[in-house]
């Protein structure tokens, strides 16, 4: 069911980007805000790897858009970014996240510093309520953006 749910969220942010150019996954929509589709697209990627590559499976891994300099860059740094290589990016950080994981059961334990062990599970449930926030910002973009609106 997790598993589900996390797809159906990956599926609607895809879904929300569906169609449009370059220019308009870039387009800063919802004034006076600088978010962007690209920049949740490149933001969830960071995400996927960070949680589930890095975090669950331990993975030894750089982030992607941001770093010690620009902890948002995947939100900043959008006007100059190419779409269609952080699209793919982000298909490939699902894939990767899918499969870092395949093998672990949801009671998986990692540590974090000083903080109590996390779960996989716990992954699971943030991640789903990570893209349910994005995917909502997602919407209000699309439809400031061409009016559609939907799933």
């Amino acid at each position: 069911m997790l598993q589900g749910w996390l797809e159906w969220h990956r599926q609607t942010l895809l879904t929300k980007c569906a169609g449009l150019t370059a220019e308009q996954l870039k387009k800063a929509a919802v004034e006076p805000s600088n978010l962007t589709l690209l920049g949740l697209v490149r933001h969830m990627s960071e995400v996927e790897r960070g949680w589930f590559r890095i975090h669950a499976a331990g993975q030894q891994l750089p982030d992607i858009y941001c770093d010690e300099h620009n902890r948002d860059g995947d939100f900043d740094d959008v006007a100059e970014a190419d779409a269609e290589s952080d699209y793919a990016t982000y298909l490939a950080e699902i894939e990767a996240a899918r499969a870092a994981v395949a093998d672990l059961p949801l009671e998986h334990e990692f540590s974090q510093g000083d903080r109590p062990p996390t779960s996989l599970r716990w992954v699971y449930l943030h991640m789903i309520e990570e893209y349910a926030r994005h995917n909502g910002h997602a919407d209000l973009l699309r439809e400031r953006i061409d009016g559609q609106t939907g799933d």
